[in-house]
């Protein structure tokens, strides 16, 4: 359909030759991808979807501001603008961070302060009232909460932001809406076209065949993926709904195109709002399919590809951001492979880093490090990884059995000895964490705490010892050492600049007290912001700076260009983690010691990899790399280039 020629169909629909002709170029640069994965998906219903889609994006095209048209055109002549080294990105709910949407307006100079150009704002397009999964149970997917703002107020922020140079992302949730959602209270209400929106079924026969194959995600409080509901069925009888998270977040079906249509028009009309990256939650559950995990199947991948096309068509300033916490050889497919190469999401979380890190600081040892990295298929190079070392999230060891088997350890072993570590059970930790989702059939623990307690400055203040205060803040530091030296977008989690600490007082909120990931959720502390130069010797303050001058030598090293991939390189000391960048300005070698012990490293080694000499681009010290060892102090961190390249 879309092969045809459009143009004399379409051009009618514009007041402007120019815009018509902008609109067309697109639609017959993105419209293979569009139709060609619809048709995969819907079959003989794509054309009636393309034709109602086009009806779409003709009309966010016309309502699209003249200066977001001019963001478009200036991001399609520079696509990499998601890779630059000087993207750097901040993580915060908005009431938590600043009170309301306008709150934040009034902390932009502190984001710039940091180098922020990437915020992504907590959940904050209107949930239900109650329990509301942190805010990913939507009611209303064009309103905002109404303690933090309206849509104008989004609307504002997004172009104060964008004056700033920083883009604003916000969470879209695919999977599914809230109980309360129209589509939801119209299913309920026996409208046929709104139950189609939906899985609901009469009975327990198609949901017991798929709960045989299915994971639970909440085991604790929401064991099982159906829920009863006794206004769900047809003529007033209750029904079986499809609830994968909780049963107040009804999931959405996908094999229905009306619900493809839905999206696009909703992802457009908050792209015309401001918002620049979409983060796509729980994106791998979408299509579901019996005997099987209903995870990672390949129609998610053929409806982001034709999702990113559509809005690529009206909107191409705007970047889809996966959230697939999934098993390293069913994330790549996220980004893209084979005939979807590079055309499916801008950016994905590379949460296996996160997981590494943590592993490895608890374990001193960095083979398991090496060689899940080792194992990870190339990414396509117009794409990028958002790393972290902590998330508003639990921490779920996502070490595969496989990966622990080829660094000599048992998968569950090394999973239960995290597990035991982090929540400080385990002899000689230094965590002080959470268990998380405690699993009795398969064992597995997830973890909650802020990245300074789980690095041990909590157990450090408390005890009073200096040593382990040192030992915690070179934690914290070597671990965003690692993120920002990367290459991806370095996500920074709010409240993780100043080492805040566990809030326990999320126990005293109804509203948070059963969900101990707010353990790891506090209030941004202003009065410790703005003192913090107060006595730089202050824990908070050695992360403020350190953390600082990292992001500063990030921005000013265009070897973390972020087409250009980390690699492992295999290391004779198990304590240090060597990662090599073949950037076309020269080899930048990262060296990092995550043990609390000095290190002497064969220099040869590094000698192989750089040459005689090498800078380090963190400190700006030269190294004459001929010594027959390199003396790696405790949890320290190089990033070096090769220094005839910068001479």
């Amino acid at each position: 359909m879309l092969k045809t020629d459009l143009a004399a169909r379409l051009r009618p629909a514009f007041d402007d030759d120019r815009d018509a002709e902008t609109f067309l170029l697109r639609l017959e640069r993105y419209g293979a991808d569009l139709e060609d994965s619809l048709r995969v998906v819907y079959g003989d219903a794509t054309d009636a979807l393309i034709t109602d889609l086009l009806e779409v994006l003709i009309h966010a095209h016309h309502t699209r501001a003249p200066d977001l048209k001019r963001l478009d055109e200036a991001r399609l002549l520079r696509p990499d603008w998601l890779q630059s080294p000087d993207m750097i990105g901040y993580v915060a709910y908005t009431d938590r961070f600043a009170g309301t949407l306008r709150g934040v307006q009034e902390r932009l100079e502190y984001l710039e302060g940091l180098g922020v150009k990437y915020l992504h704002l907590m959940p904050l397009l209107r949930p239900r009232e109650g329990e509301n999964d942190g805010g990913y149970a939507v009611q209303d997917y064009r309103a905002v909460r109404p303690d933090l703002g309206d849509m104008d107020d989004l609307s504002a922020l997004a172009a104060k932001l964008r004056g700033h140079g920083i883009s604003l992302v916000l969470d879209l949730v695919l999977n599914h809406v809230a109980r309360e959602h129209e589509w939801a209270a119209k299913a309920r209400g026996g409208d046929p076209v709104y139950r189609d929106y939906f899985h609901i079924y009469p009975d327990r026969t198609q949901p017991d065949a798929y709960e045989r194959t299915l994971p639970e995600v909440f085991p604790d409080f929401a064991p099982g993926n159906f829920t009863w509901d006794t206004e769900a069925g047809e003529d007033g009888a209750g029904g079986w709904v499809w609830t994968t998270f909780n049963s107040y977040q009804w999931d959405l079906n996908w094999g229905n195109p009306a619900v493809f249509r839905e999206f696009a028009d909703l992802i457009l009309h908050l792209a015309n709002r401001g918002v620049e990256v979409f983060r796509l939650d729980a994106i791998a559950f979408i299509w579901k399919r019996l005997g099987t995990a209903s995870q990672n199947q390949p129609e998610v991948h053929h409806l982001t590809r034709a999702l990113r096309a559509a809005i690529r068509i009206v909107a191409p300033a705007v970047a889809f951001k996966a959230e697939a916490i999934v098993a390293p050889s069913d994330l790549i497919h996220y980004l893209g492979t084979r005939d979807h190469h590079g055309k499916v999401s801008d950016m994905a979380y590379q949460n296996s880093l996160m997981v590494q890190i943590w592993s490895s600081l608890a374990s001193r040892d960095t083979r398991l490090f090496e060689t899940a990295l080792l194992a990870f298929p190339p990414k396509p190079t117009n794409t990028t990884w958002g790393m972290y070392v902590r998330c508003h999230d639990d921490i779920g060891w996502a070490i595969s059995d496989e990966d622990a088997e080829r660094a000599g350890l048992s998968g569950p072993g090394h999973r239960h000895f995290l597990s035991d570590f982090y929540s400080g059970e385990h002899p000689g930790s230094f965590a002080r964490g959470l268990v998380f989702q405690y699993n009795p059939a398969t064992g597995d623990r997830r973890i909650s705490g802020s990245a300074a307690s789980l690095a041990g400055l909590e157990v450090a203040l408390d005890a009073g010892n200096a040593e382990w205060t040192d030992h915690a803040v070179r934690r914290l530091l070597l671990a965003h050492a690692v993120t920002l030296g990367f290459g991806g977008v370095p996500l920074l989690y709010m409240g993780d600049e100043l080492a805040l600490l566990n809030d326990y007082t999320f126990a005293d909120d109804p509203a948070h007290a059963p969900d101990n990931r707010w353990v790891h959720r506090p209030k941004m502390d202003w009065a410790l912001a703005e003192g913090i130069q107060a006595d730089p010797n202050t824990p908070a303050a050695r992360v403020n700076t350190g953390l600082r001058a990292l992001i500063a030598a990030r921005q000013r090293t265009p070897h973390l260009h972020a087409s250009i991939e980390s690699r492992a390189v295999p290391s004779p000391d198990p304590h240090v983690l060597l990662l090599r960048r073949e950037h076309p300005l020269g080899v930048m070698l990262c060296v990092y010691n995550f043990s609390e012990h000095e290190v002497a490293f064969p220099t040869y080694l590094l000698r192989d990899q750089l040459g005689e000499h090498a800078i380090d681009a963190v400190a700006g010290t030269h190294f004459t790399l001929q010594r027959a060892t390199t003396r790696l102090a405790p949890f320290r961190a190089l990033w070096l280039l090769q220094a005839e390249v910068l001479s």
